[in-house]
């Protein structure tokens, strides 16, 4: 920083100090208005020209230095002004104030502001860059952000000082005026009957009612700029199309029809899409098969002879699509016709915000709901298509099994997988660029998870990404780098598996032609699950940002809601809860905040941790590893989120998914009957051991007294 800079700084810092330093916010306060209100009424009628000088001049100041007395001086100056005297004082002293506290933080605040409203800054950042007038414009019209700070977040944008004095002007002119009209009706009360007069009600209901009306008003213009080139159908086709067949489109699919809607559903491959062809289906069905393989090795444990388990990876295989045809008919075109749904097989392409084509044919729905998923990311890595590689969609095409598997990826898809062919006779290991398996869950979690896959003779190869690939005598050789340039090792391998993530299917739906921008390769939407068009809706995996099936389902209730009954009212989506689960052995398990997000987002908590190796049914099952861990507001049962591994973690979490969602604390989980002997108990206990942490010692130390009183009979 500048020495100017500097010393600007610092005279900012002194003014405000000296401000509050001689108690000069008292005189800023309702309460010393009201006593007295009538000397400066009658005052400022003999003296026109200087109460108003000096209240202008103590407006600018006060909210150039981003003091927190504007709204009330505002209702002050409506009530010892008038309406349209005090309207004119205000709306040019508010906008000058403004201009000035921009210009500061321009000039002396730009790092700070960088650095302590990141996150508020960016959303801001792209709406300037899109349409910064009009973006000020609804900041200044609807004030989802205090002023002050959008005084001071616009300073660091490009916007000229100029438009930001003329939009400023005019975006807060109307609600200036509601606040004045409050004054003024304060101003003519008399007595306390007075304040409830028909004027002062008027004024402040019109005040309360402000935000909506002018939120509707911004939403119509911005949906008239963008729908305007387009010719809206005169009728439509269908109620709503939904596009895609996976778990998000069927879900939209089924509750509009059931709500008597008339829908039509398009889906270019299989009905059911990944979650029953590709993803949750075949892949529990093979960790399944895996899991009694390698529970059939562990026999002796339990004083049983069973020899080493002879995996036969066809009949594997041919289980695995049995599974996949036994529940397909749940996703079937047969069964969705039957619910009145109309299916079409093809590749769907929007036309406008209410038309989609379809080959040669072209259908209208008042409301499009956008559900295509997601496919397996391929990373750009020299040779990849020289080698055998699979991704989480082909893998189900194996018909042997892989002596060695190299498994690029140590996300939730790359570990279960990686397990599942461990068990059943690969010789795994497992690239992964992060230094830990599961990067985003606790370190302690993450660690656990690798211990005990390290335990079953999958190598970990952490730190390390693939840089090209060889062919040796032995196979293919993967070539890896690790923090360091330059090649570290090399790895053989039969078989690659690329599980680095997945990517949202955009491509080919005209979202270009229509404008319909995407934000870090994924559809855009708002709390309502709508795109720029308010007729258009997206959910699921091309949404994210959780690609899990429950979430894919929980958003399409929301998409599909909001698209039939929006325009009376909308539902907006809260993903304070979002359970997710991976489903190695041990499960890893996670509901609300862990402690690695806690401590990134500052929030405070208290961490509650229960071992599994304690419970009773752990022990007799000869599964006793793994821990609960629980974070809870400090003071309170609360729960902020539980992150859990172990066996039967998956199952364990519904409950605390269940009490959160429902705001019951681990007192009220303490106080449920959980039947014994069984894995939910650990749910119990760990309450427990909140309730002992946060025991009254003081409490006790009276009980104790008072039982070796009664002992004296």
């Amino acid at each position: 920083m500048t020495k100017s800079r500097k010393i600007l700084l610092l005279m900012v810092v002194l003014l405000v100090a000296t401000f509050y330093a001689f108690g000069l916010q008292d005189w800023l306060s309702l309460e010393a208005f009201q006593s007295s209100r009538n000397q400066l009424i009658e005052f400022s009628r003999a003296n026109p020209v200087v109460s108003s000088a000096v209240f202008f001049v103590v407006y600018i100041a006060v909210t150039a230095l981003s003091l927190p007395f504007a709204a009330i001086l505002t209702l002050v100056g409506g009530a010892v002004f008038g309406f349209w005297w005090a309207l004119l004082l205000v709306s040019f002293a508010s906008t000058i104030g403004a201009t000035l506290a921009f210009l500061l933080a321009r000039t002396i605040l730009r790092e700070w502001v960088q650095r302590r409203f990141a996150a508020w800054l960016e959303p801001i950042n792209r709406g300037i860059e899109k349409d910064g007038i009009f973006y000020l414009f609804t900041l200044r019209l609807i004030p989802v952000f205090p002023f002050f700070l959008v005084n001071m977040v616009m300073g660091l944008t490009s916007i000229p000082a100029f438009s930001y004095y003329w939009v400023s002007q005019l975006g807060m002119l109307f609600g200036t005026a509601l606040y004045v009209e409050v004054g003024a009706e304060l101003g003519l009360a008399t007595s306390i009957p007075g304040i409830f007069s028909i004027g002062v009600i008027r004024a402040v209901v019109a005040l309360s009612l402000f935000p909506w009306l002018a939120r509707a008003v911004v939403n119509r213009v911005r949906s008239h700029k963008m729908l305007r080139k387009f010719n809206r159908p005169r009728s439509y086709d269908a109620n709503v199309i939904v596009i895609g067949g996976g778990s998000a489109g069927l879900v939209s699919a089924w509750i509009a029809s059931h709500a008597k809607a008339k829908v039509v559903l398009i889906e270019k491959q299989r009905m059911g899409g990944d979650c029953l062809n590709t993803g949750c289906v075949p892949s529990k069905t093979l960790l399944r098969a895996a899991s009694v393989a390698h529970l059939v090795s562990r026999a002796g444990e339990f004083g049983i002879r069973a020899g080493n388990p002879q995996v036969d990876f066809s009949a594997v295989m041919a289980r695995v699509k049995q599974a996949i045809a036994t529940i397909e008919p749940h996703d079937s075109v047969e069964r969705f016709e039957a619910l009145g749904v109309e299916c079409i097989a093809g590749e769907a392409r929007l036309l406008s915000p209410w038309s989609v084509q379809v080959g040669d044919q072209v259908i209208t729905a008042r409301s499009i709901v956008l559900a295509t998923g997601a496919r397996p990311h391929i990373p750009h890595i020299n040779g990849l298509d020289t080698v055998p590689y699979f991704t989480s969609d082909t893998i189900w095409n194996l018909t042997t099994l892989p002596k060695r598997l190299l498994v690029l990826g140590g996300g939730p898809i790359g570990c279960e997988l990686a397990q599942a062919f461990a068990r059943l006779g690969s010789k795994v290991a497992i690239v992964n660029q992060s230094e830990t398996l599961l990067p985003r869950e606790d370190r302690a979690v993450s660690l656990f998870l690798q211990t005990s896959l390290e335990k079953e003779g999958i190598r970990l190869l952490n730190g390390c990404s693939i840089s090209g690939f060889d062919l040796a005598m032995e196979g293919h050789v993967a070539l890896l780098t690790g923090a360091d340039e330059g090649v570290t090792q090399q790895e053989s391998f039969d078989v690659l598996l690329v599980a680095t993530g997945r990517q949202a299917n955009t491509e080919g739906l005209g979202l270009e032609a229509l404008g319909i921008e995407l934000a870090s390769n994924k559809l855009a939407v708002n709390e309502y699950m709508q795109t720029a068009f308010p007729h258009i809706y997206a959910c699921g995996d091309l949404v994210g940002p959780w690609q899990f099936t429950h979430m894919a389902a929980f958003q399409a209730w929301y998409a599909a809601i909001n698209a039939m009954f929006g325009t009376l009212w909308r539902f907006r989506i809260n993903y304070r809860v979002v359970p997710r689960v991976t489903f190695t052995d041990p499960e890893v398990a996670r509901v609300g905040l862990n402690e690695k997000e806690a401590q990134e987002k500052l929030i405070a908590f208290e961490l509650t941790e229960y071992s599994l190796q304690d419970l009773d049914r752990a022990i007799t099952d000869s599964d006793n590893h793994g821990f609960i861990r629980v974070l809870t507001v400090p003071g309170s049962d609360r729960i902020l989120g539980v992150s859990m591994v172990g066996t039967h973690a998956g199952e364990l979490l519904n409950e605390f998914v269940f009490a959160m969602t429902h705001g019951l604390g681990l007192k009220k989980i303490l106080g449920t009957i959980h039947v014994y002997p069984t894995w939910g108990e650990a749910n119990k206990h760990v309450a427990g051991l909140w309730q002992r942490n946060h025991a009254p010692e003081w409490l006790y130390r009276w009980l104790e007294r008072w039982q070796k009183f009664m002992r004296r009979g």
